[in-house]
């Protein structure tokens, strides 16, 4: 009996259930399929197909599912949101977004899915409750992109590829009876307006304007940019800044180098070659390790924030894009 005891306790220890693990979710266009790694040791725990051509992935708070963009199938058109049962690996039933096509960007926020759908020129938000798309906004903008929500959901912040814009959509009360509607402001910033992030403390946006090599420092209070840096990328693709807000991450899909900014100084402080051009980048919850997606050689490239070095790869699968973190419980 004590040796069974033994026995069940040890297999406890090894048979630890997915959602206890941090995990690092990689999006693989090559082969439409999601990735669902272990982010302490760094093995691929296994895959799950998605839809065609997903691009952006997003996991619910408790860590038990990932919703995923499919952007185009072939025919022009995409108009679904993959999902993906973490715990078993495998895909549940696509969400049929009907008109709201070629969605992209995508993110969590108090329960619900924001997403951008280009075709449509709308920032979207879907209800996993009702399973239904509660709320639809539109830009005016060409290729409404990528789409952030501030902490309090108040403000909601999208690029726009084509139009060369960041659109900032805001809630306000209206009337006394303490209604609300939504405003836009639509900001010019530069060509190719595409990866961006909004800073820790929610004060700026940085835009990575992709054909002007340059980075518009956006004052969120007052919705216009306070500065334009000049950053010598052939085709900036994603930033992302660190939890603690000290550097800006740029990954440069034309080059080899994901660039590091120092966000108090504006200036870049270091150049890290990954091997190949880089798209999706992630941040660990601690801050310790940024992910880089390498589509070209079919991986991830593991980047110490301390040392600003390469500390590792892994190999994911073909052609790897849009990356997300699922904190473990």
């Amino acid at each position: 009996m004590t040796r069974f005891l033994l026995a069940v306790a040890a297999w406890a220890l090894v048979a630890t259930p997915v959602e206890a693990a941090d995990l690092l979710l990689v999006i693989n266009k090559g082969d439409n399929t999601l990735a669902i790694i272990d982010a302490a040791t760094l093995n691929i725990l296994g895959t799950a197909p998605t839809g065609p051509d997903p691009h952006e992935v997003v996991a619910s708070a408790d860590g038990k599912l990932a919703y995923i963009t499919n952007y185009n199938a072939g025919n022009g058109v995409a108009n679904s949101l993959s999902v993906v049962d973490l715990v078993a690996r495998t895909a549940l039933p696509p969400i049929d977004l009907g008109a709201l096509a070629r969605p992209h960007g995508i993110t969590l926020s108090d329960g619900k899915i924001y997403f951008s759908a280009e075709g449509a020129k709308v920032v979207a938000r879907y209800d996993p409750a009702t399973r239904r798309v509660d709320w639809v906004i539109g830009t005016g903008q060409d290729r409404t992109h990528m789409v952030i929500v501030s902490s309090d959901r108040k403000l909601i912040f999208t690029t726009n590829v084509a139009s060369a814009t960041v659109s900032i959509l805001e809630e306000r009360a209206v009337g006394r009876r303490g209604g609300t509607d939504w405003y836009v402001t639509t900001i010019p910033v530069g060509a190719g307006a595409e990866g961006y992030d909004l800073s820790p403390d929610g004060r700026e946006l940085w835009v990575a304007n992709a054909q002007a090599g340059t980075v518009s420092v956006i004052d969120v209070a007052a919705k216009k940019v306070a500065e334009t840096l000049t950053v010598a990328f052939r085709s900036a693709n994603r930033l992302k800044f660190t939890p603690d807000g000290k550097y800006a991450f740029i990954s440069d899909l034309g080059g080899t180098d994901v660039i590091v900014m120092d966000a108090a100084t504006r200036k870049e402080i270091k150049r890290v070659n990954v091997g190949g051009g880089a798209a999706g980048i992630q941040m660990s919850a601690d801050g310790a390790r940024a992910f880089a997606a390498v589509g070209s050689r079919n991986g991830v490239a593991i980047i110490d924030v301390k040392t600003l070095q390469v500390s590792g790869f892994i190999t994911t699968g073909p052609g790897p894009d849009g990356l997300a973190w699922v904190a473990g419980g």
